[in-house]
């Protein structure tokens, strides 16, 4: 049985879809990246699963107990992190920690060990006495994470976790997933920092208006995104007449020069960008061989590789509701 299941999972407001018949099934154990644009309907699922909004149809399940019938018996198994954290003022790290400890029930010793344990897990020991509000954004962030750790949940459902962090916080955060992920929790993380995704989880979803585009492994996505072959060539001299050349090679769909950083023609490492289509032709190394025997010396022939950013960028239309 899944940890995390939807089945048709649909919410409207008015005439609006935010959501639009979603299945998603997700592991015990697994690390899921919920991608998609602004609007696409990811903070609206992970507060469904959060049992904070009632779907209009379809249903949502945790551990096989399903959202707005058995919420009081969902709410141990979850953690839920917000985009950003929200402390009464002058409210100080443990105080904050002890609160919600209580709101579940941990009382007396055990409290105050499950406080110490979780300001250890987040490296937050040092900060024990600081003033919430104090906090930098990125502790502010582990702070958010060691709450929901208190009572130990089976599922963290997180929204945006390093949404506005510095690298080095970004880093952090990344690397307590990690250990998370190790001591085997089910994990659902919304992101668009997308090569962090990529490293982090094992199987991620893409939503777009409201619709699952593609729910599967990492290389599976890159897989299905890659229907073609982005080929950089340089060479020594006649850079125009070389692109004159590939641009008559069966399965060569477009070929443009560019500078060395890709984005415009001139400057230093200027070399030839190639869409190359196989289905059209064969091999794309056949273009070494094309152009090697026209008398021209090759300096780069690399094939840009497709990662998730890439994968996001030809799967989605970028529409929003």
């Amino acid at each position: 049985m899944p940890m995390i299941e939807t089945i048709n999972l649909t919410k409207r407001y008015g005439e609006l879809v935010a959501l639009d018949n979603l299945n998603l099934s997700i592991e015990e154990g697994a690390c899921f990246g919920f991608i998609g644009p602004n609007g696409a309907g990811k903070t609206t699922t992970i507060k469904i699963l959060a049992t904070l909004l009632k779907p209009s149809s379809g249903q949502a399940q945790i551990a096989g107990l399903t959202v707005g019938y058995q919420n009081r018996l969902i709410r141990p198994q979850i953690g839920y992190v917000p985009d950003f954290m929200g402390a009464y003022e002058d409210m100080v790290v443990t105080e904050y920690l002890e609160f919600f400890a209580a709101a579940y029930n941990i009382h007396g010793q055990q409290r105050r060990k499950v406080v110490r344990d979780v300001l250890e897990l987040t490296d937050l020991g040092y900060k024990a006495t600081a003033e919430v509000n104090s906090l930098s954004r990125g502790m502010q962030q582990r702070l958010s994470i060691a709450r929901v750790l208190l009572h130990d949940p089976k599922v963290l459902l997180m929204d945006e976790p390093a949404s506005g962090l510095d690298p080095r916080a970004r880093i952090e955060i990344r690397e307590l997933l990690k250990e998370l992920k190790r001591m085997g929790k089910t994990i659902l993380i919304s992101s668009h920092i997308l090569h962090e995704l990529a490293e982090l989880c094992n199987t991620v979803g893409i939503i777009e208006r409201g619709q699952l585009l593609f729910s599967g492994t990492v290389e599976a996505i890159l897989k299905r995104a890659k229907v073609g072959h982005v080929i950089h060539v340089g060479v020594v001299d006649r850079l125009e007449m070389a692109a004159e050349a590939v641009a008559t090679v069966p399965g060569v769909e477009k070929v443009r020069i560019v500078s060395g950083d890709g984005t415009a023609v001139g400057g230093s490492g200027r070399h030839l960008h190639v869409e190359y289509n196989e289905q059209r032709g064969g091999s794309y190394t056949d273009l070494a061989n094309i152009l090697v025997n026209q008398g021209y010396r090759l300096t780069q022939f690399t094939e840009e590789p497709v990662n998730l950013e890439t994968a996001f960028m030809r799967l989605t239309k970028g529409l929003v509701q």
